[in-house]
Formats: structure tokens, C-alpha cells, sequence
């Protein structure tokens, strides 16, 4: 998605640009230029409007509802906010270097003030994530304005994202699938998980998220994963059987 039809806040920062515009009822963030970090639909602010972020949430098909989950990555507050409306008691802390961003989620995006359960950390999530631990469900979308934020995509960084899992404890990351790059990560990801990955492409030539398991997951079986993908999918209003028929080509290690 491109911008923009209106333009409606702008802030030049010595980190990226921050500018949020509007279209179509959709308001977008935007860093540097005019591609679309995130996107919030003004009719409905809970919901995922971007196919990436509701991609995302595949990771529920294999692992009951987390306690907790940690965003490396604010944005808009999408993710942050879909959780916190979902699942009333889960507890969620976001990491983001950027202040304007914070600030721009606040004003423009809803994000809910509310520190008890929505704890939000102006930080470096590379120098940060060190100090966290056992959570449920980590988030990575470590976009700058232009590609992969190059120390978020380390095999050290994926190593240590697997130390702040819990023990049933999912990665899910945000890659994309046409940087040069994508498949080095992925072999960075697979050999910080020691193989236990999965891919679900989000567009046909866009976004696609990995999730990385701490261990083996829990529902591991086509019958408990199809059961799983339509309960899911009437709770949430997602798409997750077809989210299981993209993941599947990339499940022969866990459906062995």
C-alpha cells in the first residue's frame, strides 16, 4: 500500500521521518518515505487491517493463548492493540527506539494507556532484549524506513529472542520475502532454533513471517491443527485455515 491522499501529521526526526496519512478511512505510519508501516482502519481501530500483522497471529495454531507476549517493534500499535482487546488478560510490553512513533500511536492510533497491562519501553530492542525473559509470545518487526533493521537480524539476536522465550515459548518475525537477504535470515533463525521453523507467506510477493519454537509445539497434528484453524478462525475473524494450507509446505519436520 502507497500514500497519500492526506497527509494529516509530520515530524522530521534524527531517527526516520514519522508521517501519518489518510485514505479511504484508512490511516497509515509511515517512516522516511511512502511506504505504509502500519495501518489502522478508523471504523474499526481494534482490528488488523495489514495482512502481515494478522498473519502474525498463526502461531496461535500451534500453542494455546500466551499469558504474555513481548513487541519488539511498536509501529502503529496494531498488534499491540488486537492483542490487548482479544485477550483481556494477557500482559504485553512493546519495545521502540523510536519516540516519535510512540507518541504517533498514542495520538493518531488508539493505543491504550494502560502501564498494568501495556507496558511501552523506549529503547534499543538489540541492547534490551537481554534483559527479558519468559515470555510467552515475542513479536519481531524490525523495520527502519527502508529494510530490515540490520542488528534485530542476527543469528546472536535470534539466539538471545529464544533465551526471553518460555519454555513453549514462540517467535514470530516479520521478514521480506524479496530482500536479498530473506534466506540468510532464515538459515540465522533456523540455526538459532536448531530447525524449529515454520514460514507463512502474508502476500504473494511480500511480507512473509516465520515462527521460530522454542520446543517442539504443542499441537503438532493435521487433525488438531484443522480443529484448531476453524475454532480459531470463528473467535477471531481471521483467516487461519488458510493460514495452515501456507504453512503447511514448510511443516514436514513437524508433521513427521
Amino acid at each position: 500500500m502507497r500514500f497519500f491522499s492526506r497527509r494529516i501529521h509530520k515530524v522530521v526526526s534524527t531517527l526516520d521521518t514519522v508521517q501519518i496519512s489518510e485514505q479511504n478511512g484508512v490511516r497509515c505510519l509511515h517512516l522516511g518515505d511512502d511506504a505504509v508501516q502500519s495501518a489502522m482502519r478508523l471504523s474499526a481501530p481494534n482490528d488488523l487491517e495489514l495482512s502481515y500483522t494478522q498473519a502474525m497471529m498463526g502461531f496461535l495454531l500451534f500453542e494455546d493463548i500466551p499469558d504474555n507476549a513481548l513487541l519488539i517493534g511498536l509501529g502503529g500499535g496494531s498488534v499491540a492493540k488486537f492483542l490487548y482487546h482479544q485477550f483481556p488478560r494477557m500482559e504485553l510490553c512493546a519495545v521502540d527506539n523510536h519516540p516519535e512513533v510512540i507518541k504517533a500511536a498514542y495520538q493518531y492510533f488508539h493505543l491504550p494507556r494502560d502501564e498494568q497491562r501495556l507496558n511501552i519501553v523506549q529503547a534499543d530492542a538489540a541492547e534490551n532484549i537481554v534483559h527479558q525473559r519468559n515470555w510467552d509470545s515475542i513479536f519481531l518487526d524490525g523495520f527502519d524506513a527502508h529494510c530490515q533493521v540490520d542488528a534485530l537480524a542476527t543469528e546472536i539476536f535470534y539466539r538471545q529472542c529464544r533465551d526471553a522465550l518460555s519454555q513453549h515459548g514462540v517467535l514470530s518475525i516479520n521478514l521480506w520475502g524479496s530482500d536479498k537477504l530473506f534466506g540468510q535470515y532464515c538459515r540465522r533463525i533456523e540455526l538459532a532454533f536448531d530447525g524449529r521453523t515454520l514460514r507463512l507467506p502474508a502476500e504473494r510477493y511480500g511480507n512473509v513471517i516465520v515462527f521460530a519454537f522454542n520446543i517442539a509445539p504443542k499441537f503438532r497434528t493435521l487433525r488438531q491443527l484443522k480443529f484448531r484453524a476453524a475454532a480459531l478462525e470463528a473467535q477471531l475473524k481471521l483467516p487461519f485455515t488458510r493460514f495452515l494450507d501456507n504453512i503447511l509446505p514448510s511443516a514436514g519436520w513437524l508433521l513427521a
